[in-house]
């Protein structure tokens, strides 16, 4: 069987039409999918992703907050990602993105700027308050006997005990002694004198009746 000649040209025009449109689908579909720059900012950070840039190329970031440098002018090449924390504040502030592409006439350098809210503060929590315990019941219901204090005072009552004497004699000691004559002589004085009197008093009574 012989296929016509005209069939074979017809077949590669066909082919040829394909390959040039897909080809420039893919070259149109390349620009799109390059240098995708992505940034969020909340109120308390700033996260960037770069993708699809030149690389081997000098492309550079800077990130700044009300003018002041929060990420300096950094070099990067293909990509780039960092997530930076933002400095306190009381109000809203301007964050600012500047992306300078280096491939050929920069068409692709952005400098956009996005206002970071100020964070809520959350409310702290309110300690638990303590529950009241109840007094525990007394054990004893009984009235408590007064205890007895033993008085530290001796009584006066309490005769008190003389101390010997120094000068007494020992009651070992037996035998007379050096004072005996003394007190003999002494107690046949009283006897007279004893006499003496009762016989003044019988003579009275005599004289009297």
């Amino acid at each position: 069987m012989t296929i016509p000649r005209r069939s074979w040209r017809g077949a590669g025009a066909f082919v040829a039409a394909a390959v040039v449109g897909l080809t420039g689908g893919v070259i149109s579909a390349g620009p799109a999918a390059a240098h995708t720059p992505t940034w969020d900012v909340t109120c308390s950070e700033v996260t960037v992703d770069l993708t699809n840039y030149t690389d081997g190329v000098p492309n550079t970031v800077t990130v700044t907050v009300d003018g002041k440098d929060l990420l300096p002018t950094e070099t990067f090449g293909r990509e780039f990602h960092k997530k930076l924390t933002l400095p306190e504040h009381d109000q809203p502030v301007t964050v600012r993105l500047v992306v300078k592409d280096a491939d050929g006439d920069g068409k692709h350098s952005i400098d956009r700027t996005k206002t970071a809210e100020v964070c809520e503060e959350e409310p702290s929590p309110t300690p638990p308050q303590p529950t009241p315990s109840e007094p525990a019941p007394s054990q004893s219901t009984g009235t408590p006997e007064p205890s007895v204090t033993p008085s530290e005072q001796p009584s006066e009552s309490a005769p008190a005990v003389p101390a010997p004497s120094p000068s007494s004699p020992d009651l070992a000691e037996t035998g007379s002694s050096s004072s005996t004559p003394i007190i003999g002589g002494a107690a046949v004085a009283v006897l007279l004198a004893g006499g003496g009197i009762l016989w003044a008093v019988r003579k009275r009574r005599t004289a009297q009746n």
